[in-house]
């Protein structure tokens, strides 16, 4: 489904939650309105999948928080899978497809017209250092409700602009706190932390955080390829 051609319907996130099967699920129900387009209303009419509406529904640990004054603007280090990619935001698209009801192609005013989210949480590297950071993007666990996966999902994959990869048991990937996050510290997202689309998740490591994410790919079965560094030995759930 492409979000990009059709600006003119504009309906608000509980409409959007009543379409796809999440009306009763009080943590996404924002009081903004959110610009949305005319495919969401003409194909996301069945519910969402009972599994998922019970994962969503299930009170997931919430981890604590740090205040604005705690974060630690220059303590986020940068590290590079192989390059730095040249990335177009106006020809950006983040495609999300699987094992999916509802395949999804969002270009970046899509998912900024949604609600913003914001955490402040601290990042920790499996390589000893770690940084309070606050992100701001949208819960990857409502654009996964619209993509309405199918029951048998399991597992995330994360595709990456320069060729990195990773995958996440779907619990860690719907976690309320877990974003894909387009600004960092009240601003937006610089290239080198990952813009214009990358994972935060307090509950895990930092090799688990793709930067500039192009595709989210759910599925039923972990494939050959779980991972980049996982490939090599890292842990693959890597949690905190």
């Amino acid at each position: 489904m492409n979000f990009s051609h059709n600006p003119n319907l504009h309906i608000t996130r509980r409409k959007l939650l009543q379409i796809s099967g999440l009306s009763s699920i009080s943590l996404l129900l924002g009081g903004c309105g959110s610009p949305l387009f005319e495919d969401v209303v003409g194909t996301l009419s069945e519910p969402l999948n009972q599994k998922f509406q019970a994962l969503l529904l299930k009170p997931q640990t919430l981890v604590p928080e740090f205040s604005p004054n705690q974060i630690e603007p220059e303590a986020l280090i940068v590290n590079t899978y192989r390059f730095t990619p040249n990335i177009d935001q106006e020809k950006y698209r983040l495609i999300i497809d699987g094992e999916v009801e509802n395949p999804l192609t969002l270009s970046m005013e899509d998912i900024k017209n949604l609600p913003l989210t914001s955490t402040i949480i601290r990042h920790v590297c499996v390589e000893g250092w770690a940084a309070i950071v606050q992100w701001g993007g949208i819960p990857l666990r409502e654009l996964v409700a619209i993509a309405q996966p199918k029951s048998t999902v399991k597992y995330a994959y994360f595709l990456s602009a320069d060729g990195y990869y990773s995958s996440w048991d779907i619990a860690s990937a719907l976690h309320p706190q877990t974003l894909l996050a387009y600004q960092k510290n009240g601003e937006s997202l610089p290239v080198d932390n990952g813009a214009p689309l990358r994972l935060s998740s307090p509950i895990k490591l930092g090799y688990k955080q793709s930067k500039w994410v192009t595709r989210v790919t759910l599925v039923s079965n972990l494939l050959p390829r779980q991972g980049y560094w996982e490939d090599q030995g890292y842990e693959w759930f890597a949690g905190l």
